[in-house]
């Protein structure tokens, strides 16, 4: 068995939508980056990479390569896979918490899990999705971003 850890966060702007967990939120604000800047799916690839040993995100997607400006995180979702099932390694568990004022996630949640779970071809109940405020405080309070973490526990695809 091995864990990882992941983390990212993106500005909130105008001229984008909010995409998370390969969900499109509606909302009078957008996450910008260079792909759809979707923060959970950015934290959970970090994750899996980190358990993988396979580094993170941006040495296999890197924000300078013109291949993956505006991809949809679920494709890059799916290719962290590929990376993770070449290293032997199957997904058991990711678990994720979203920070974030607003958009309100809870009407989302199932859709979010159900997403990544089909991009991993695992089953929904070894995805979670928690959502929580930042309380007010920081950038994240003032409603100038959204974050999320995720922690992955890979396995050998044999079950060890």
């Amino acid at each position: 068995m091995r864990i990882g850890i992941g983390y990212d966060v993106h500005k909130l702007g105008t001229g984008k939508e909010v995409v998370l967990g390969g969900v499109s939120i509606p909302f009078d604000k957008g996450l910008i980056g260079h792909s759809d800047a979707d923060v959970l799916l950015h934290a959970i690839c970090d994750a899996m990479l980190g358990a993988a040993g396979e580094g993170d995100i941006g040495v296999h997607f890197p924000d300078n390569n013109p291949l993956y400006r505006g991809i949809s995180s679920i494709e890059l979702l799916r290719k962290t896979k590929d990376i993770v099932d070449t290293k032997g390694y199957r997904v058991s568990n990711i678990d994720s918490v979203l920070v974030a004022e607003r958009p309100k996630v809870a009407p989302y949640r199932d859709k979010m899990i159900e997403s990544i779970a089909t991009a991993l071809e695992i089953e929904s109940n070894q995805v979670h999705v928690k959502a929580t405020t930042n309380e007010g405080l920081g950038s994240i309070g003032r409603e100038e971003g959204i974050a999320a973490y995720a922690v992955c526990l890979l396995v050998f695809q044999n079950g060890e």
